[in-house]
């Protein structure tokens, strides 16, 4: 498939609105469609590799998250259980009696709670750096837990930039980025698709609210992971949001999740990537698409 992909919108009626999702590629003839959830602080187009990768395997359609990328501007409530009822109302729009859901970061909760909750609308599960407890956050209090897993990507959402390009610089310049893993043409997208406002100023339109009210939400929603019945598969990267030494989902974490039902349960540790470039470099998401695969065929 070429770099560029053919993107053609979905409109979802949802509480309070119209929730935007996005089939990413053309539609293979017979290959099943598939619903792509995104992490706390980004949008569908984190999704592009993937869908580059999966080829005419799958077709991917990824939504963009209540307070994120084009649903922005849907109202309150956040949190876990209403994203759920939004995936839901995806998985209807799109005539799907049951899929395979894929979720990174944030997405990986709201899959496994899909999962839980409603069994019989989900055919596997595919969970990317996420789903489980997050170490270091079990004895915080919600909002001490957001600053710490977030700290300065919250920053973020207060700046402005006066071009696009600048903002894409802005991402170029990131630790997560730097290396040179993520193609330019989808963190361009990618980048594109966050900011909100005519130049100058152009703002990031993510809702700090709604990143604020899920982050709260995480401990209570890892508790979805341990309980799934549905086949699962964990990928995990050994590096974490800044590119750092501290992975999201620890390696012994992962494994013992994994171990608890060895026949329903897989895990997969992709190696030399990070937070960010398990879904959006070509290494991490030939991995995932990989795993995607492996449920709809």
């Amino acid at each position: 498939m070429s770099r560029s992909l053919e993107t053609s919108g979905v409109e979802v009626p949802v509480a309070g609105g119209v929730l935007a999702a996005f089939r990413l590629g053309q539609r293979p003839d017979g290959a099943p469609t598939m619903l792509a959830i995104h992490g706390i602080l980004s949008n569908s187009r984190a999704w592009l590799a993937v869908a580059r990768a999966l080829g005419g395997r799958a077709s991917l359609v990824a939504l963009d998250l209540r307070g994120r990328g084009r649903s922005n501007e849907l109202p309150p409530p956040y949190g876990i259980d209403v994203h759920v009822e939004d995936a839901l109302a995806t998985l209807d729009a799109l005539g799907l009696e049951q899929a395979v859901l894929a979720g990174h970061s944030l997405g990986a909760y709201i899959a496994a709670n899909v999962a839980v909750s409603h069994p019989g609308r989900v055919r596997a599960v595919v969970l990317v750096d996420g789903g489980l407890a997050i170490p270091g956050t079990e004895h915080l209090d919600p909002q001490a837990a957001t600053a710490s897993l977030l700290g300065p990507a919250l920053a973020r959402l207060k700046m402005t930039f006066e071009t696009r390009e600048k903002y894409h610089e802005w991402w170029r310049g990131h630790p997560a980025f730097a290396g040179g893993a993520i193609a330019d043409h989808d963190l361009v997208a990618f980048a594109d698709h966050d900011l909100v406002g005519a130049a100058p100023p152009l703002r990031p339109g993510i809702s700090e609210a709604a990143v604020r009210a899920d982050a709260a939400g995480l401990r209570e929603a890892a508790e979805a992971a341990p309980r799934l019945d549905a086949p699962a598969t964990l990928l995990v990267a050994p590096r974490g949001l800044l590119d750092d030494p501290n992975p999201m989902q620890p390696l012994a974490v992962a494994r013992a999740w994994a171990e608890q039902r060895p026949a329903q349960r897989h895990l997969i540790a992709v190696p030399d990537v990070n937070h960010y470039t398990i879904t959006m470099g070509a290494q991490g998401a030939a991995a995932v698409a990989d795993a995607i695969a492996g449920y709809c065929g």
